[in-house]
């Protein structure tokens, strides 16, 4: 896979995030910001793996999200990242009956992240998504398998081209909603863990 100069830049700042995590946790492992963080991270991680390898960081996500609702099993944006997490997982899942388990999952974790904030914009939009992306799986699995069936007929034509380039278009466009919220709670952890600590007035 060919990294522009944006995602190598992302693919680095999340692997060391991953770092960072895997160290506090040695320390303190029942920091669940920190394992928010590092479910973050892992879900960013996936988009650059295989699909094997991406729905094993997926699971390995969800695994440290849902550690870190063992220890506060309010934590909104926690909360939320698992939402991301099963959508995800949803997504690289052939099987719709399969899919829409996780789904189901997703929206439950977004509904109850809404009710510890209420009002939170980011966590309304997802809701709303989770209850078009049954549709969005199965829209994104039929352009995918007529993508296999174009490439078997090679052509030349523009039409077919630009239409490959629709169907890569839809893709990221359905993934990347995921992965832009879930880029955002972990710039912001991020940026939080990283603060000097406050300065005592003089």
């Amino acid at each position: 896979m060919e990294l522009g100069q944006g995602d190598f830049d992302r693919l680095l700042f999340f692997e060391h995030a991953r770092k960072n995590a895997e160290a506090t946790y040695v320390k303190n492992p029942l920091d669940a910001e920190n394992l928010t963080r590092w479910g973050g991270a892992l879900l960013e991680l996936s988009q650059f793996q295989n699909r094997a390898d991406s729905v094993q960081f997926v699971k390995d996500a969800t695994s440290k999200l849902e550690e870190a609702l063992a220890i506060n099993p309010r934590k909104h944006d926690t909360l939320w990242c698992l939402g991301n997490a099963h959508t995800s997982h949803a997504f690289y899942l052939d099987d719709i009956d399969a899919a829409k388990t996780y789904f189901v999952k997703a929206a439950q974790c977004f509904q109850q992240a809404l009710e510890e904030d209420p009002g939170n914009e980011m966590y309304v939009k997802s809701l709303e998504m989770a209850t078009k992306a049954p549709e969005l799986h199965v829209e994104l699995h039929r352009q995918m398998a007529n993508q296999s069936d174009a490439r078997g007929h090679s052509s030349t034509s523009n039409t077919k081209v630009s239409k490959k380039k629709k169907n890569g278009d839809l893709t990221y466009d359905i993934l990347g909603w995921v992965i832009l919220a879930v880029g955002v709670i972990a710039w912001i952890g991020m940026a939080k863990s990283h603060l000097p600590p406050p300065q005592p007035p003089r």
